[in-house]
């Protein structure tokens, strides 16, 4: 184990903490710091805190339904396969923000893509994941 060896004290009445010397070099001091306090009236950063957040992209998932087949019937899809899923036609899709729910949307075509027309936007209480 390294000797620790302690430097002397350059004021008697504030310790000061010696860590084991390194080879070769002094013993390193260690004296504890203070700080001034922030003032509570303190202007914030300029153009907002949350500016920098509005351009972010966030990915979004949208949930058609869910199923659950065996291993072995995974392994034999392919194309033409068809998957049936658990949710009605006439439910709405869900909408999820990485395992946050929050929102239920209808399946709509625009310009020949999949969309989704956002019907209702969901209280965080009744978030759940996504299959």
């Amino acid at each position: 184990m390294p000797e620790v060896i302690q430097a002397p004290a350059e004021n008697a009445t504030q310790p000061t903490h010696s860590e084991p010397t390194p080879v070769g070099g002094a013993a390193t001091q260690v004296r504890p710091v203070e700080f001034p306090e922030a003032p509570p009236d303190a202007p914030a950063a300029p153009g907002g805190q949350l500016d920098i957040l509005l351009d972010m992209d966030v990915p979004v998932t949208v949930v058609l339904g869910e199923t659950c087949i065996p291993v072995r019937r995974l392994l034999q899809l392919g194309p033409g396969s068809v998957l049936k899923l658990q949710k009605s036609i006439e439910a709405p899709a869900e909408l999820f923000l990485k395992d946050s729910k929050f929102a239920d949307a209808d399946v709509v075509v625009v310009d020949n893509r999949f969309a989704v027309r956002v019907t209702q936007v969901v209280k965080a209480a009744a978030t759940s994941s996504p299959a």
